[in-house]
């Protein structure tokens, strides 16, 4: 049986690449990005099950690139996952269409139960 796959958008090294370790011992198969303008293009490219986007970016706000994630019709239906150390970029990820925010200290201790979640709306 195939391994499912995650598209994974991180800017920071250390925690992006912590989680796509993770993701790889929950049995996932990985596709990273560092820019959220290509989301929508790598995930109608990839065809993951899931997205899950680190909200600091210093190139583009990443609430633009789940927003246009929603707005095209081979991708509108993926679950965000959207992690983030600041609480001011969650409001701008949840009115663009992430399914889930969780802190990133959390999202490593319990990226499964995030996952199952995110799956089940859906």
């Amino acid at each position: 049986m195939t391994q499912p796959l995650a598209l994974l958008l991180y800017e920071k090294l250390l925690p992006g690449t912590q989680l796509a370790n993770r993701l790889q011992d929950l049995g996932w198969r990985v596709q990273t990005l560092n820019e959220g303008a290509a989301l929508t293009r790598v995930a109608e490219e990839h065809k993951p099950v899931l997205v899950i986007v680190d909200l600091h970016s210093t190139r583009q706000p990443v609430a633009e690139g789940i927003a246009a994630l929603r707005a095209n019709k081979n991708t509108a239906h993926l679950p965000v996952i959207a992690c983030t150390a600041d609480d001011s970029l969650s409001a701008a990820a949840l009115a663009a269409g992430a399914n889930l925010i969780a802190g990133d200290t959390a999202i490593l201790q319990h990226l499964s139960q995030f996952i199952d979640q995110a799956l089940s709306d859906f």
